[in-house]
C-alpha cells in the first residue's frame, strides 16, 4: 500500500508542480553556471548507494559534505540557493527518486555516502531496512539541528511506529514546517 501511495502522490505532485518545477529550473540555470540538477550519492535501503537529484542551490565547486560541516555554508550558495532551501523547492526533483523506488515520501532522510557515523548507527538500529524518505520523523522533530545519535533514535522510533496513518501525520507536520519555514537549512 505504501508503494502505491508513493507513486500516486508523486505523479499527482509532478502534475500540480510542473510549472513551478520548470520555473525553478529556469531560475537555477539563469542565476549560476553549471547544471540545473545536482545528483548526490546517497545511502538507500540496505545501505545501497543511489543518485538523488536536487535543484542545485550551491556552487559547482562546493565540497561534497553535509552543509553543517562547511566552514561558511552561505558563501557556497548560488544567488537563489538560500531561497530554494528555505522554501524546500530544491527537494522537488526527489519525486523522481520516489517514482523510481529509491525513496519513499516518508522514511529516514538519505545519508550522504560519506556520513559513516550516521550510516553505522542506522545500521545498528535496523533503520537501514527502510527506504529513505523525502521527509521523516527526525525531519519534523528538529531536522539539521539534531545531533546524529538523536536523529537515529527518532529514525528507530519511526521504524517501530510506521503505519499509513503515521506517514500521513508526518506529511502533515512537514507541510506545516515548510509553510512556517521552521528548521530549514540556509
Amino acid at each position: 500500500m505504501k508503494r502505491v501511495f508513493d507513486v500516486s502522490l508523486a505523479l499527482l505532485a509532478m502534475l500540480v508542480l510542473g510549472l513551478p518545477w520548470l520555473l525553478v529550473a529556469l531560475a537555477v540555470r539563469l542565476t549560476s553556471p553549471g547544471p540545473v540538477l545536482y545528483w548526490s550519492d546517497r545511502v538507500g535501503r540496505l545501505n545501497r548507494l543511489f543518485k538523488m537529484p536536487k535543484f542545485r542551490s550551491m556552487r559547482i565547486d562546493t565540497p561534497a559534505v553535509a552543509t553543517h560541516l562547511l566552514q561558511n555554508p552561505e558563501a557556497w550558495l548560488t544567488p537563489i540557493g538560500s531561497f530554494l532551501r528555505k522554501s524546500s523547492l530544491d527537494e522537488l526533483p526527489q519525486l523522481w527518486s520516489i517514482l523510481k523506488g529509491d525513496m519513499s515520501f516518508v522514511g529516514p532522510r538519505p545519508a550522504l555516502f560519506n556520513q559513516d557515523d550516521l550510516i553505522a548507527l542506522r545500521t545498528e538500529a535496523g533503520v537501514d531496512r527502510l527506504l529513505p524518505g523525502l521527509t521523516g520523523w527526525a525531519q519534523v522533530n528538529g531536522r539539521d539541528e539534531l545531533p546524529i545519535p538523536q536523529k537515529v533514535e527518532l529514525d528507530a522510533a519511526y521504524l517501530r511506529r510506521r503505519s499509513f496513518a503515521f506517514d500521513v501525520y508526518i506529511l502533515w507536520l512537514t507541510a506545516m514546517k515548510v509553510i512556517r519555514r521552521e528548521g530549514v537549512s540556509h
